[in-house]
């Protein structure tokens, strides 16, 4: 936004036909919302209040690119949504017990479902992965990505399984996304680009499920109940 700003001003005046007035605004709101967020985020002020700013920027973007009639756009938009889910969760504190010293046995909680809604958004991102075609490589990806996909959804080793998804998908993002290849005025560089950091920030979120666990609503938290 801050190196492109007439391109994207222009490219939401002519899309919408509103001014390049609210055009500015828009590309200004979408400024100042991310940078602000990531920022106030990283330094650990107000997160629950800055993850809702990100949610509104995505749905924004999401509105504003026409990205809701693009199926890849939106499984990746939606699995960056899971990646601020579990950003929100690991925010909030666990209510504590009544008694002290003693563990309470409701894992149900709301923040047990909004890790659940996350690693469901999640895995989203690896669905865009998947070749639909009758290479043994391309096969095999599928079989064992698919598998990997299920057990962080279910909360199944979890912290292995999205371990190996992180390596997976650093290795997919420097083989595929490698914008700099390309001169900066070139269209591939920006959808490249757009696509490499959008692909970190879904590393993030599996970072979050190695670095805290799966949450109260999963395989791995039933096993240590039963």
């Amino acid at each position: 936004m801050w190196v492109q700003w007439g391109e994207q001003r222009d490219y939401i005046a002519s899309t919408w036909s509103c001014g390049m007035f609210l055009a500015s605004m828009f590309v200004l709101i979408n400024m100042v919302g991310q940078i602000g967020s990531c920022v106030g985020i990283l330094v650990r002020k107000q997160v629950p209040v800055l993850c809702g700013v990100l949610f509104f920027i995505i749905g924004l973007q999401t509105v504003a690119y026409c990205i809701l009639w693009d199926i890849k756009f939106l499984a990746r938009n939606l699995a960056l949504v899971g990646a601020v889910l579990l950003l929100l969760a690991e925010s909030k504190t666990e209510d504590k017990s009544l008694f002290a010293g003693v563990p309470t046995l409701d894992t149900y909680n709301p923040k047990s479902y909004m890790q659940l809604s996350g690693r469901v958004l999640l895995v989203l991102m690896f669905l865009t992965l998947l070749h639909l075609s009758f290479d043994p490589l391309d096969l095999i990806q599928n079989v064992i990505g698919s598998a990997l996909m299920i057990c962080v959804m279910i909360g199944y080793k979890s912290k292995l399984t999205a371990m190996v998804l992180v390596v997976w998908l650093m290795i997919i993002n420097l083989a595929q996304n490698q914008f700099w290849r390309y001169a900066v005025t070139r269209a591939m560089h920006d959808f490249l680009k757009y696509d490499f950091f959008q692909t970190l920030s879904v590393i993030g979120g599996l970072m979050l499920i190695v670095a805290h666990g799966p949450g109260g609503v999963s395989m791995d938290e039933r096993k240590k109940r039963y």
